[in-house]
């Protein structure tokens, strides 16, 4: 059973950092997708970034929401199966709940979408105010 748990979440003023991390039990699945998404109430989920990762000799393809291009940078360390989300110039408008999603599957082409994952973590909250 595949259990993904995100952690780091927190408050913090605009131009801070924050380091997410998502813990991937039972997920075996080197070759799969893995993504972040955030949301906010009384919007739908947004998704800002994916990540194919086969291992160290292969490249790694990642790909982001041009709200978070530049100032966020998503990894995967496959050796403890673990997701990453490096939150840099935060602003106020990122505000939201974060959460991790993972597929089976390779990454599609195209927008990062909800329906190319299958497993998704409860979310942490991430809160950028001054």
């Amino acid at each position: 059973q595949v259990q993904l748990m995100e952690s780091g979440g927190g408050s913090v003023q605009p131009g801070g950092s924050l380091k997410l991390s998502c813990a991937a039990s039972g997920y075996t699945y080197n070759a799969g997708c893995m993504g972040w998404f955030r949301q906010v109430p009384g919007k739908e989920r947004e998704g800002i970034a994916r990540i194919h990762s086969i291992s160290s000799d292969v490249p790694t393809a990642q790909k982001y929401a041009d709200s978070v291009k530049g100032r966020f940078t998503i990894s995967k360390d496959n050796a403890d199966n673990t997701l990453y989300l490096q939150m840099n110039s935060l602003k106020t408008e990122d505000t939201a709940i974060y959460y991790c999603a993972a597929s089976q599957w390779g990454c599609p082409g195209g927008d990062i979408v909800r329906s190319s994952f299958r497993w998704w973590g409860q979310g942490t909250q991430v809160t950028v105010s001054s």
